[in-house]
């Protein structure tokens, strides 16, 4: 086969070759794209250009029949947001991936969907890795979330089209994957995890979702876990607390793995801006996300059933203090 070349003009001629039937061929097209993504004299890749190479790039996946060589693939298609040299390129990178999981989600067969299952983890991790490598910048934090919650997004409350089942996968593997970005930094004094912020895209999809049964997921498979590791860290670091209430604390961890998964960010997060605020210690972490998903239900846009919702998660959580006060 020739070399594959790839220009403003020629994404549908790689999109053949990213959907070939030969694994072969299919290996140097990536290659194509990963050359063509880290070049620096390159300008940024037009949105509507990069959906129609992500056409090819889902293809190109579904291709791959072997757990190894999926693995592998999967790697090298996340690893892509690391090397594109060009922000606004990496950011619509993941923009066309997400805008094509959730196009394509509910077509993916049954044999085909553990592997889907795990390109959405890796890149949900390499996409927390890229936010960490920028120093967790607030505005580049923000454009991704945009991401995750405008229409076409996974956790946009009103696009029908975004399956239930992507959704409950990406809430229950994000904090995961977020500590465990955390844990395998190699930078000396990472900057604290802005907690709030990264969160912030679940915090609305609970506010606004339509879906009682997908509340009730955010809240049993992301809140409680996150506020109860946080108060197992407290608990663990006051030696003379009451057993009694350590014991009721550990009641109401949702799995007893839940607070070492997520130790590393807990012991080193602050709330929204982390190149202008300290680490929390865990107790005060606790109480400003409370506030925050406090001052979330308060918000006009709410659907009422889910306010309720969440000041009940509130008074349930919040162990007397007052949520409403700064």
């Amino acid at each position: 086969m020739t070399a594959i070349a790839l220009s403003s003009s020629s994404a549908p001629p790689l999109n053949k070759y990213l959907a070939s039937t030969e694994k072969k061929t299919r290996d140097k097209a990536i290659k194509t794209l990963s050359v063509f993504l880290s070049d620096e004299s390159r300008d940024e890749v037009p949105q509507s250009e990069m959906i129609r190479l992500w056409k090819g790039i889902f293809y190109c996946f579904w291709m791959s029949d072997k757990p190894l060589v999926q693995q592998a693939l999967a790697s090298e298609l996340a690893e892509l947001i690391l090397t594109t040299t060009n922000m606004s390129s990496a950011l619509s990178f993941l923009n066309g991936f997400w805008k094509t999981i959730v196009r394509e989600w509910n077509g993916i067969d049954r044999l085909r969907l553990d592997k889907y299952l795990m390109l959405v983890r890796r890149f949900v991790n390499v996409s927390l890795r890229f936010l960490m490598q920028h120093g967790w910048d607030s505005k580049i934090c923000q454009e991704y979330n945009n991401i995750l919650t405008h229409q076409g997004g996974p956790l946009c409350p009103s696009d029908g089209r975004v399956s239930v089942g992507l959704v409950y996968h990406v809430t229950d593997v994000y904090l995961e994957e977020l500590d465990k970005s955390h844990r395998s930094s190699t930078q000396d004094a990472p900057k604290p995890v802005p907690l709030a912020l990264i969160l912030s895209p679940f915090f609305n999809l609970a506010a606004q979702t339509p879906l009682g049964t997908t509340y009730k997921h955010l809240q049993t498979s992301l809140f409680e876990p996150l506020l109860s590791s946080c108060s197992l860290q407290e608990a663990s670091s006051e030696e003379e607390e009451d057993k009694d209430e350590l014991r009721a604390r550990k009641r109401r961890r949702v799995e007893s793995s839940s607070s070492d998964i997520y130790a590393s960010i807990i012991s080193n997060a602050c709330l929204d801006d982390a190149s202008a605020e300290a680490k929390l210690p865990s107790n005060a972490l606790r109480r400003r996300i409370l506030r925050r998903l406090f001052e979330v239900a308060s918000h006009a846009e709410t659907r009422d059933a889910n306010r309720r919702k969440i000041y009940a998660l509130c008074n349930a959580e919040h162990d007397d203090d007052d949520l409403s006060e700064e």
